[in-house]
């Protein structure tokens, strides 16, 4: 199951916001994509920001996640399309080399529907989750995703292997 529907479900166990203040990882959040001028919608009772990015090389959606009592903000990059059944496993030979070396995030592919998405996240405990953490967490999740994103429609679209792809991007 993708994130649009475990937001719709409510399976990811948010806490119910029920209108009240979220918390101080949530009014960072909204800040941060205030003053950056990213257009977001707040997802209804959830810690949760939707956005989108339109890079170079396609574009997606992006939730902006709070989880306040982990004190823990994770942002994800979500490509609209699903891998085929028949593909899932080159996309996770191809995420698998592309995540080898990552510092910062990494892809993820749910099995069950072919999701593919790129997390970024920052534990905050004890700290302050300021307006440069924000920024370079978000920007190098989309930078990531917009740089992988034709290795993965090369190999759903154009039969092009794993390795292939990912030597096309790395050199």
């Amino acid at each position: 199951m993708g994130i649009a529907e475990q937001l719709a479900g409510g399976v990811l166990g948010f806490p119910d916001g029920g209108g009240r203040n979220m918390g101080r990882i949530y009014d960072a959040m909204v800040q941060f994509f205030r003053e950056d001028e990213w257009p977001f919608t707040e997802i209804q009772g959830k810690p949760i920001l939707r956005t989108g990015f339109s890079g170079d090389n396609g574009q997606w959606a992006c939730f902006a996640q709070a989880r306040e009592e982990q004190d823990q903000f994770i942002f994800y990059s979500i490509l609209q399309l699903r891998a085929p059944e028949e593909k899932r496993p080159a996309i996770a030979e191809f995420i698998t080399r592309a995540n080898y070396g990552m510092v910062i995030g990494n892809f993820e592919m749910d099995y069950s529907d072919g999701e593919i998405r790129y997390k970024t996240s920052i534990d905050v405990e004890g700290a302050e989750l300021t307006f440069p953490l924000i920024r370079n967490l978000v920007y190098a999740n989309v930078r990531v995703m917009d740089r992988y994103l034709p290795g993965i429609m090369q190999i759903l679209y154009a039969d092009v292997t794993p390795e292939e792809a990912i030597r096309s991007i790395e050199g």
